[in-house]
């Protein structure tokens, strides 16, 4: 794949870096003026410092760190971020306090990971009718039985 031009637009901002050759996910760091804390089901934007160039055709997911998620309780609140090929504002991570006990983040803190990857855009026509499956309609638990 091409290079993904990124933009720091503060001071102390990090590019994202991949934590092993295998890794999936570039970490995303918090870009802060000062710690900040998130206290137990409190939701809170957490600013990169960072824009970037997504490939057309591609997403940028933001995913939960999986130590900060299963440690500290904390992963972004709607789950999955989307960063489409066309925005070119800074990356925030809106991070939720799952847990009991608040968590102070420190900047340069590693906050979620970001994954690019080819997405499809299919145009969608209303049918009068749907092919038929051997699973058809059945959902929630229905395939467990």
């Amino acid at each position: 794949m091409n290079p993904i031009r990124v933009k720091l637009l503060r001071q102390g901002a990090k590019l994202p870096t991949y934590g092993s050759a295998g890794a999936a996910g570039a970490d995303l760091y918090a870009c802060l003026g000062e710690p900040v804390t998130i206290l137990p089901g409190e939701t809170v934007f957490l600013p990169t410092g960072i824009a970037l160039e997504v490939p057309q055709g591609c997403a940028g997911l933001v995913y939960a760190r999986s130590g900060m998620a299963c440690k500290r309780g904390l992963a972004p609140a709607n789950k999955v971020g989307v960063v489409d090929s066309d925005y070119r504002g800074e990356i925030n991570v809106v991070l939720y306090n799952h847990g009991s006990v608040p968590q102070t983040i420190e900047n340069g803190e590693r906050i979620a990971q970001l994954l690019i990857t080819p997405v499809l855009t299919p145009d969608y026509r209303a049918a009068e009718e749907l092919s038929d499956t051997a699973r058809s309609g059945g959902g929630f638990g229905s395939t467990g039985k």
